[in-house]
């Protein structure tokens, strides 16, 4: 196996290879692959299994009676799903987790990752922290959510991203059509928004990245 993800995965963090393979080699799990589109965790399903993703990528997805949805997040190689629901009261999953395109995850049930953080301090700590980051990011959300603008939803996430990364230059979210789909509001009225953002001179957009030229104005435009 290939150690590589693993190593700079958000439970192994700062594990070596070398420990690794012996706590693996110990530890129950199995690999799973799914296709595309294909439902990882459902919605309010017992929760009693923590994926790695090995590659590809997930969306976690909350879906509502009314046929609306709102797109929670997206993980990425390396990142943990379901975490948070295994270790809670209600050992629920709070949404449906789908893979955007195949999948591949190395799952563990809860006692045998708790037997692996009773090997290694680093492993806990890294799940704390993992845990607690997925909680700052809904908080994050949320706000985002709480705007009804275009223009301001778009203005909340590029300075959030600004301020995370120090940079003035923002990486779209795969494309346009993804972005839109994070902010739950539709792929035209972002595209005209951003347009009418960069013809007043405060972003500047390019493929599959946006500058931030003003950042004054943009938090103005958040505003309202």
């Amino acid at each position: 196996m290939d150690y590589t993800i693993l190593e700079r995965s958000t439970l192994f963090r700062g594990v070596s290879s070398r420990d690794l393979r012996s706590f693996l080699e110990s530890a129950p799990h199995h690999i799973q692959c799914y296709d595309k589109d294909e439902t990882i965790f459902h919605l309010m399903e017992n929760a009693d299994r923590i994926g790695i993703i090995l590659e590809g990528r997930v969306e976690a997805q909350k879906l509502f009676p009314n046929g609306s949805h709102v797109n929670v997040s997206i993980r990425n190689p390396g990142d943990l799903i379901g975490p948070a629901a295994v270790f809670s009261t209600s050992h629920r999953y709070p949404c449906d987790v789908t893979a955007v395109e195949p999948v591949t995850l190395m799952m563990f049930r809860k006692e045998d990752l708790l037997k692996l953080m009773q090997k290694d301090i680093r492993i806990m700590e890294n799940l704390i922290t993992e845990i607690a980051s997925a909680t700052y990011l809904l908080q994050q959300r949320l706000e985002l959510l709480s705007y009804s603008g275009i223009a301001q939803k778009a203005a909340f996430f590029l300075l959030l991203r600004q301020r995370e990364t120090g940079s003035s230059t923002i990486q779209i979210p795969d494309s346009m059509t993804r972005w839109a789909s994070i902010m739950n509001v539709s792929r035209t009225s972002l595209h005209r928004e951003i347009k009418k953002l960069e013809s007043q001179g405060i972003i500047q957009c390019s493929s599959h990245k946006i500058r931030i030229l003003d950042d004054t104005a943009l938090q103005q435009t958040l505003e309202g």
